[in-house]
This record gives structure tokens, sequence and C-alpha cells, in this order.
């Protein structure tokens, strides 16, 4: 519900109601602060991008962990951080001490104080983002995955709950449909906000809104929090940032946010003299694919695949190890920007896709989302979950034949492109399939399959037995064509430890502070080049909560 304040002046000010912006307020509301929470978007977009996601969330040494038998502590979670990073600018000094802060709380009051929420997890850790370049590559060395129990939803209701009860109690007032357009600043602090007031628009979340001007708005508060997210629906601002280093940016693309995750507030933010750093870092996916029931436009779901895929790029070559799937994201990324095309291939079967395939997204797993045990349950009962099921009847990226001839025939087909030899496709499978019905041998994807299925929960949930992709009786063969996924922003605003936004020269910026995505999930980059997974969330809960603390502390000393 939107309200008319009865003053202009509040004690903090946040901008944009996604996850960062929920914790930042309700933790400055838990103070005693009188809030003020600001969105553009129509109030069916509460909780921002977060609603649409897994759940995944980065914890370390927790009991999930210890009850499969990973053995994890600090000083490894904090090595593969470091490690995966790769932290080599002078500007990486807060957010290096953001990324140590942030293990420490990972493996210390983070799961306690979620928990304390009503926040639960999924009992099977997942290993995502495994690396394999070496025992000092990137990546996680142990399983850190933990699925929130009721997905996305599951983790914004606690402070959804509490955002309610603050706004019943007068303390948190949320004004939609306010776009932020300038910050308002005097004698070198920021003191405010203005912005345009838009036309009332009854869009489900997810899809556009209007950006039809009804009024104007100013606001004072003597703290502002910058929670307005990344860029990654920005398709010209993702190709603008893109770095060399990455190859050529994809003129093809799918969006896996909506489009009013524009970048806006970082460049209103630079306008008053903060501090952007490491816009060049980014986050995007090797492994999307169109969604056949889209919200928004160029909607794109990421597959969070399981080891046992074939996988090849355009041309139809095998990509080198260790860039099997789920490994090793921004190498796949760099490895197939090489290739001069904007997309590459799954080649699997109806056993494989049925136990190793989930999907990206609240939307996707129902019976998580929904909290359903007997679903979940029922899982292991079906050949294919009906989430994946629909992909294959619907999706466009999705082919099934019952010989390797036919499935070539049509993924030429489908790209309008002769470039896969069905010869080249039989042989490379027969090598693979060879090895896989014999023994490891000098396969490292196969060597890779056995040893994921030693840990329990991949054996469990997310690997099938090293087998034939041409064995008849593990199901039709099945192409997946597989684009690039637009989805974070790794750099951003800089900040220090207390979540103020820092200016040219370094220094705190009176009034100021930034949260989430906006601020590279903390310090303007606590990813470095890599990220962990788990860790963009979990990123929204720690800058959010720093931010809402010190803005709230912030005010007290007025």
């Amino acid at each position: 519900m939107s309200n008319t304040p009865h003053s202009q002046h509040f004690d903090v000010i946040v901008v944009g109601a996604g996850l960062a912006g929920l914790v930042a307020a309700t933790e400055a509301t838990e103070s005693g602060a009188r809030v003020l929470l600001l969105d553009q978007e129509p109030e069916a977009n509460l909780g921002g991008q977060a609603h649409w996601s897994f759940g995944g969330i980065f914890l370390v040494d927790s009991p999930e962990q210890r009850r499969l038998g990973v053995n994890d502590s600090v000083e490894l979670a904090a090595l593969d951080w470091e490690s995966t990073a790769g932290f080599d600018r002078d500007e990486d000094d807060w957010a290096r001490a953001w990324s140590r802060a942030y293990v420490q709380w990972a493996a210390g009051g983070k799961r306690e104080w979620l928990h304390q929420r009503g926040v639960r997890f999924f009992p099977v850790v997942g290993w995502a983002e495994r690396g394999g370049s070496g025992p000092r590559g990137p990546g996680n060395s142990v399983p850190r995955f933990h699925v929130t129990w009721g997905t996305g939803p599951g983790l914004l209701a606690p402070f959804i709950r509490t955002a309610r009860t603050a706004e019943a109690k007068g303390q948190l007032t949320m004004l939609w449909r306010h776009q932020l357009d300038e910050l308002v600043t005097g004698s070198g602090s920021v003191t405010g906000v203005r912005g345009t007031v838009l036309e009332a628009d009854a869009a489900p979340r997810g899809v556009a809104s209007n950006r039809i001007k009804a009024g104007t708005f100013e606001y004072y508060a003597p703290s502002v929090v910058i929670a307005t997210g990344g860029l990654g629906g920005n398709l010209d601002k993702v190709r603008a940032a893109w770095p060399a280093r990455l190859g050529t940016p994809p003129e093809n693309m799918v969006s896996g946010v909506p489009a009013h995750v524009d970048g806006r507030g970082l460049d209103i933010a630079a306008r008053a003299g903060a501090r952007l750093v490491n816009e060049d870092r980014m986050w995007h996916y090797t492994e999307g694919i169109a969604n056949w029931n889209p919200v928004w436009e160029r909607h794109g779901i990421r597959i969070l695949p399981g080891p046992s895929s074939l996988w090849i790029d355009a041309t139809g070559n095998r990509l080198p190890d260790p860039l099997w799937p789920g490994f090793d994201t921004l190498g796949t990324l760099e490895h197939l920007r090489g290739t001069g095309y904007d997309y590459s291939w799954f080649i699997l079967n109806r056993r494989i896709i049925g136990k190793e395939f989930a999907l990206s997204g609240s939307e996707q797993n129902p019976d998580l989302t929904g909290k359903d045990v007997l679903a979940v349950l029922a899982r292991a009962r079906v050949d294919v979950p009906g989430p994946v099921q629909a992909f294959l009847d619907h999706g466009e990226d999705f082919l099934q034949a019952r010989t390797i001839q036919e499935l070539v025939a049509k993924m030429n087909q489908l790209t309008g492109q002769d470039l896969l030899n069905p010869a080249q496709i039989a042989g490379i499978l027969e090598a693979r399939d060879s090895i896989a019905e014999n023994g490891p041998g000098t396969d490292g994807q196969i060597a890779a399959i056995e040893s994921a299925r030693h840990y329990l929960g991949d054996k469990l949930v997310r690997s099938v037995k090293p087998h034939r992709i041409t064995d008849a009786k593990a199901g039709q063969l099945i192409a997946v064509r597989l684009k690039i996924l637009t989805r974070k922003s790794l750099g951003g605003i800089q900040t220090d430890l207390d979540s103020r936004v820092l200016d040219a020269v370094g220094d705190p910026i009176n009034g100021l502070y930034a949260a989430g995505e906006a601020a590279g999930f903390g310090g303007g980059g606590y990813h470095g080049y890599r990220a962990l997974e788990g860790t963009f969330l979990g990123g929204c809960l720690f800058s959010g909560r720093a931010a809402g603390r010190h803005a709230s502390l912030a005010w007290k000393q007025t």
C-alpha cells in the first residue's frame, strides 16, 4: 500500500525495495528510526529479484554440511574465496576487507541470524562452482550451496513480514512508482532524494511498467541508502561494460533479470560524487535458455547442470578440461566468447536430464518454493520433473531425436547454420562413451563425475552413474542450445565496512550508504572477478544489514 507521508522528513531513506533494501529498511526500523522506502516499480515487485531466485545461500561449516560428511572451515572458505576472486587492483582493498568479513559471518552468525527469522534450509547442500583447475584454482573445494526451504520467496518472507509490521506501526512508509532522479546534496552531505512520481501501473511482478510522469517528489533524511541493484536487465549497458578479457560482447543474449534492473541508480550515485569501481567485472551464465513462458522481454532461465552432459561449442568441438557443466562459469564464458558464436550445446539423454537438470528460479521449483515435502519426494518417482518436461515440450532450445544423425540435423536447422558434422559429433560421443563404459581412463569429465558421486548429496540428487549417452535404455537423445544469460554486476559503488559510500579520493560521503548489487555486494566488488555462488543473496543480506544499522546510527548522532 502506498501512503502519502505527513512530512517530507525521515530519519533514513532507502531507495530500492529488493532484498538488500528490505533488510536495510527493517534493520533501521528495529533501531527506532522512521524510514521511507522508495521504489520505481509497482508494489507487486516487493522483494525485487530475490523473489525469482533459487534461494541459494553460502554457508561455511554448517550443520547441513556436517550431516553430509563435509569438512569445511572459515580458513578453507577464505582461501577458496581469495583464489577465486583474484583481487589485483588498488581499489580492491575495501572489497577484500568485505570478503573476509563476509566469510567470517557465513561461518559464524549468519545461519543463526536467518534461523531466528524463521529461515530453514533443504537438507542436501549443493556443490556449485567447483572450479577444477587444480588445488588452488577458482571454485568451492567443498559443497556450500544451501537452498532455502521456500526458495527466494521463503528467504524474503521474514523481511516482508517485518516491513509490514513496521508499516502498520507507522515506522516504515513504502512509496511505489517513485523513481529516483537525483540525490539532494548540501555542504558536502547527501540530505535527501528527488524524483518523479510515475503513473500507476497494474503490471504484474517482473513485467515492464510505464514511465509516464504523474508528478514529482522530494524527501529529506540525514541518511540515504542506495539499494537499486545492478544493470543486468539493460543489455546495452552490459555490452558497454563488457571487458576485453572476456572477448567481444554477445550480440544475442537472454536476460536473467527484469528490464528495471537497468543501472540507473549507479549513475545517479556517481553524479552525487560516489566512486564506481570494477564496472568491468560481471557474472553471466553460459547455460541460459529462453523461457518458454516468459515474464519479461528476452526472459532467460539458467540450467543448474549436473556433471554428465557433453558440452560442445557451436562448431562441434568439445569444450576443454576442466570446462565441464557446473565447474567454472567465467572460464567457460571466456572460452566460448573466443569461438565467435553466441551459443553452445549440451548433448545428453533423458536419464541425464531427469536427474541432473535443475532450473534456477522459484517459479521453476514449485515443490521447494511451496515447501511441499511430498512433491519434493515425488521427484525421485518420475523420470523427468514437470518443469524440465515443460521445457522439453515447449522450449525453443530443446531438441530430441533417436539417432545422432537426426539430432544433429535438427541442431543445424534450429540455428540456420550448417556448422555441425554428424560424423564429427558421433566420433566425440563414441570416444566419450567408450571411456564411460570402461572406467574414467584419461577423460577428465568422466573422472570428475566419479569423484562427484563420492559426495552423498551429488550421488542422491545431482548425478547419474557414468554410462553411454547413446545407450537406448537411457532414453531419447537430447540437445539443448545454451545462450549467454545476463545476471549480476560484480562491481559498483565503493563502500567501507559501515556501508558508507566513498568518493573519488576514498573519503566517506556524509549521509550516503549503499547495499546489495549496487555496492558490488560490498566494497564495490567483494567477489573480485568470480563468484562462489550462494553469495549474491547473501551479499544483499550482509550489506543491507550493515547499511541499515549504520545509517540508523548516523541518524541517532544527528
